[in-house]
């Protein structure tokens, strides 16, 4: 009986999202049914590009949406709470038809305080049991990675960006 695993990809580091995509290509490969929410993201990027079409291309496996408006300082606006909450909800609907959902950034959703570490918790708590579910984003909280089946931690060896060396479309756009 195929049982679906929770997935965290934290750390600092460079890759998260990335790491994330890679599972959505094998899962797509085997005809799996996937989505990949994004939360706090809005900006325009090869890898926002790349889903929408697809999931233009083949609306019945693969369900793509973002939930943010862009960067979220210290003291997030009510509109990036409800945001939050929106793709949070979403996910919850979407879940029980699923082998696959990604909840890109939901990590740094929570320790903004856009969503409570505990409505996470309920829901990795409640998932289907055979959607696997990936969680990605720095800062995971400690419930969420006691929760995982895996728990990647990316590390922040060294960076271009650091060097002066701008972000780079196709690598970091």
């Amino acid at each position: 009986m195929a049982t679906g695993l929770v997935l965290v990809m934290t750390g600092a580091g460079k890759g998260k999202t990335t790491a994330a995509l890679g599972l959505v290509v094998r899962a797509l490969g085997h005809g799996q049914k996937v989505a990949f929410i994004q939360f706090i993201k809005s900006q325009d990027t090869g890898e926002s590009r790349f889903l929408e079409e697809m999931a233009r291309l083949n609306p019945d496996n693969l369900f793509y949406a973002r939930h943010g408006q862009g960067f979220v300082g210290h003291n997030p606006s009510q509109t990036d709470r409800d945001l939050a909450q929106e793709g949070l909800k979403r996910a919850m609907a979407l879940a029980p038809n699923l082998d696959l959902l990604v909840l890109d950034e939901i990590n740094v959703a929570i320790s903004l305080g856009l969503l409570a570490t505990a409505e996470a918790v309920e829901f990795v708590k409640n998932k289907p049991q055979n959607a696997t579910v990936v969680l990605t984003g720095r800062g995971c909280p400690y419930e969420l990675i006691e929760l995982a089946d895996t728990v990647t931690e990316m590390l922040d060896v060294k960076h271009a960006f650091r060097a002066g060396i701008p972000a780079l479309k196709g690598v970091d756009l």
